[in-house]
């Protein structure tokens, strides 16, 4: 059964600003409406057409009125951030992520209404370490706990999400662990860090890279917003690319930096507002991550339209990304090196 009314978190963001967009052209769903703290650009708030923007603060308790006053009945919580530049810094982020959440949730608890909660998780709730399985599925637990950043809150929210249900054991939720998005017109660590002429590598690691196309997540948001299928659920493409592979694809140069720099780099890097580098992605570009989503096809009935492959291709192309090098020149200079290696075999 269709939602009633659907309030959606984050909406100044590509994914919440869409997603609000989306549900508003439904005509089964009666009003729908998007809350964030400043309003979303303008080419943004003309797609959303009829969702109502709410200005509002998930850290203030007034949310509760919102809601309740709206008698919102779905909730889909898409603004947890991963990008402390954008959000003000470490501490601001925190604060939005984890506090506000709280907030959030307090405030569902005591609306009757609320029937259904959605939230936008990360596949970093698993971690990234030497000892990680080849894959992750839902069951499974991180070798090595996040310590700090995006992982973190995410865990802590995970956490308070599944008190939530059980004090409302009457509100369906369902919980969607997002790889990383790539495409053309999303704006994230990754798409940034390839767009980079010379991208800094780990020396002597080549992570395995798993990512999701914006559209799918569009597509899996809305779904979980549109019908009733809890559970928690990894959201990521088909397949896998290597670090450097990915790299190769986008025309760029790797330039490998030893790991005892590697943390000066991303602070060099962040400070020059040109990626941010939380500790948590450097360890991604260390040992990479994978999951299974077996149960995203089976149990929420979602096949992904983009493989890994495919999604990084496309952003190469959407975002008209150039060669920096020849890439018969990297051909050839491989192919000297595997000459080299089998001549001192």
């Amino acid at each position: 059964m269709p939602p009633s009314v659907v309030l959606v978190t984050g909406v100044s963001r590509f994914l919440g600003g869409h997603l609000a967009a989306r549900l508003a052209q439904n005509p089964d769903i009666d009003r729908v409406l998007g809350v964030d703290t400043v309003p979303p650009p303008r080419d943004l708030l003309r797609r959303m057409g009829r969702a109502e923007f709410v200005r509002a603060d998930i850290r203030n308790p007034l949310i509760s009125k919102v809601i309740s006053t709206a008698s919102v009945d779905t909730v889909v919580h898409a603004s947890l951030s991963a990008n402390p530049g954008s959000s003000g810094g470490r501490v601001a982020m925190k604060e939005m992520n984890v506090i506000g959440t709280m907030q959030l949730l307090a405030a569902c608890q005591k609306a009757p209404s609320v029937r259904r909660m959605v939230l936008k998780s990360t596949t970093a709730v698993y971690g990234s370490s030497s000892r990680d399985p080849a894959l992750f599925d839902e069951t499974m637990t991180p070798k090595d706990l996040p310590s700090g950043g995006y992982a973190k809150d995410a865990v802590e929210i995970e956490g308070y999400l599944r008190g939530f249900a059980r004090r409302r054991p009457d509100v369906s939720v369902t919980t969607l662990r997002f790889s990383n998005f790539i495409g053309p017109r999303i704006d994230t660590v990754f798409t940034r860090y390839f767009a980079l002429p010379a991208v800094p590598i780990v020396l002597g690691y080549d992570a395995r890279v798993q990512l999701l196309h914006e559209e799918d997540g569009l597509a899996v948001l809305e779904r979980a917003a549109s019908e009733d299928i809890p559970g928690v659920f990894n959201v990521a493409a088909d397949g896998v690319l290597l670090l450097s592979q990915a790299i190769r694809r986008a025309g760029r140069v790797p330039i490998p930096v030893p790991s005892p720099i590697v943390g000066p780099v991303g602070r060099l890097f962040r400070g020059a507002r040109l990626v941010d580098f939380s500790p948590e992605q450097m360890r991604l570009l260390n040992f990479g991550r994978v999951v299974d989503n077996r149960r995203l096809r089976r149990q929420f009935g979602f096949t992904p339209r983009w493989t890994t492959v495919q999604a990084f291709d496309d952003y190469v192309r959407g975002r008209g990304l150039r060669p920096v090098v020849d890439p018969e020149r990297f051909a050839t200079l491989e192919r000297g090196v595997l000459a080299a290696a089998r001549a001192l075999r």
